[in-house]
């Protein structure tokens, strides 16, 4: 008699297996301490990225353009396609943005030169285990004392305090937020409203002195990629504006110069259909046992109410494991995703379950964040057209 074959079980995908950040060696958390080493500078640990000695240098960060994003742009990036195969550009690999690949974490990790374990910029929204509430920390909503939420002096300061000339060049909005006040401040502050302006300051700011550190900073590019998606000609005209904007740059550099080009994180198109985009605020079996949502589409921080995490695991891995990294808070910070350590003010910070995007979908919630919901282009996974990001040198 023949017997039937046993009824497919899936296992879900191990979250150690995940790619987790090349934390110092090759990510954004290395960028600022490996370029002040060239100035003569120790600002932290030794790290494993190796660039060249400059007397000056301007880091100039572009919201949104990930590695392979701009791999397959070569039309519309000529100048910074043409960097990527350059003899000058001794990065020509890409760096990864650290966990979750988001702006406020990346930003973070940039200006403080440490992962998010230890700065505690973990996510898009994560708890405040103080006050139980989800804080948004590129808006700074619920507010919350900047310097008690990461308390960790910027790569920026610690120049300024050696003799660099140091200072930021990027929106007036940005002057006052509590995030530049605790990842991208030190020296002085100039707001400049064009990109044009930005770059024609920052290259005259690097002739102001022997030793120079200027970081600036262009937004529109993730802007266009949240509301038409990475495959729209809106994106691809912001593209193109910033490959201009980071030749005219280039070609003012004084003397003894370097320029970086890197980037916050990449994005991804996700479908409106609903085997794409799952809806926590309508799915009761994700949201049983759930006192908080928190991350964003791509890259969940999962709070359970008291007692129930063990349930809430297992919930989330049966529904999502075979498309999602499940991990515990214990088993995602084992794995490195947030750093080789995670400071205990951090801890409770990342969800009780983490959930992290491999294949192309997103847990939206429609009803409690609508806007984000609404968006095309979404990021905050490890996949590589989200975590790579480019590093892109010119010397002069």
């Amino acid at each position: 008699m023949i017997q039937p074959a046993p009824a497919y079980d899936p296992a879900p995908l191990d979250p150690r297996t995940a790619p987790a950040p090349r934390y110092g060696t090759a990510s954004l958390s290395d960028v600022l301490p490996a370029v002040t080493a060239g100035l003569g500078v120790t600002t932290g640990p030794p790290t494993g990225l190796d660039l060249a000695p400059a007397d000056r240098v301007c880091v100039f960060l572009v919201d949104g353009m990930g590695w392979e994003l701009l791999r397959a742009h070569p039309d519309e990036a000529p100048f910074l396609g043409s960097l990527l195969g350059s003899s000058l550009n001794r990065t020509g690999q890409p760096l990864t943005a650290g966990f979750p690949s988001t702006t406020a974490t990346s930003l973070a990790s940039v200006g403080t030169g440490l992962p998010p374990g230890a700065h505690g910029l973990a996510g898009y929204t994560v708890l405040d285990p103080a006050s139980g509430k989800l804080m948004n920390q590129l808006r700074w909503q619920p507010w919350t004392d900047p310097h008690a939420w990461q308390p960790y002096p910027t790569v920026f300061q610690l120049a300024d305090a050696a003799g660099v000339q140091t200072c930021q060049v990027t929106s007036p909005a940005f002057q006052h937020t509590p995030l530049t006040k605790i990842a991208l401040s030190g020296g002085s502050f100039h707001g400049r409203l064009t990109g044009d302006e930005r770059m024609d300051f920052a290259a005259d700011r690097l002739g102001c002195a022997d030793r120079t550190l200027v970081y600036t900073y262009y937004s529109e590019l993730d802007s266009m990629g949240h509301r038409h998606g990475v495959d729209s000609d809106a994106w691809r005209g912001q593209l193109m504006m910033i490959d201009r904007l980071a030749q005219r740059l280039a070609e003012q550099l004084p003397p003894r110069s370097a320029l970086y080009i890197t980037a916050d994180h990449g994005m991804i198109d996700i479908p409106f259909d609903e085997e794409s985009r799952i809806d926590f605020d309508e799915d009761w079996e994700l949201s049983a046992g759930v006192a908080v949502l928190g991350g964003e589409a791509r890259a969940r921080h999962v709070y359970a109410v008291p007692g129930a995490a063990a349930d809430v695991f297992t919930v989330w891995s049966e529904v999502l494991g075979e498309q999602m990294w499940v991990a515990s808070r214990d088993e995602a910070i084992a794995a490195g995703w947030f750093g080789p350590l995670v400071d205990d003010r951090v801890r409770g910070r990342i969800g009780d379950v983490v959930a992290v995007a491999r294949e192309d979908i997103a847990v939206v919630a429609t009803r409690t964040e609508p806007g984000e919901s609404s968006m095309v282009g979404l990021h905050g996974s490890m996949t590589p057209v989200e975590q790579l990001v480019p590093l892109l040198e010119v010397r002069s």
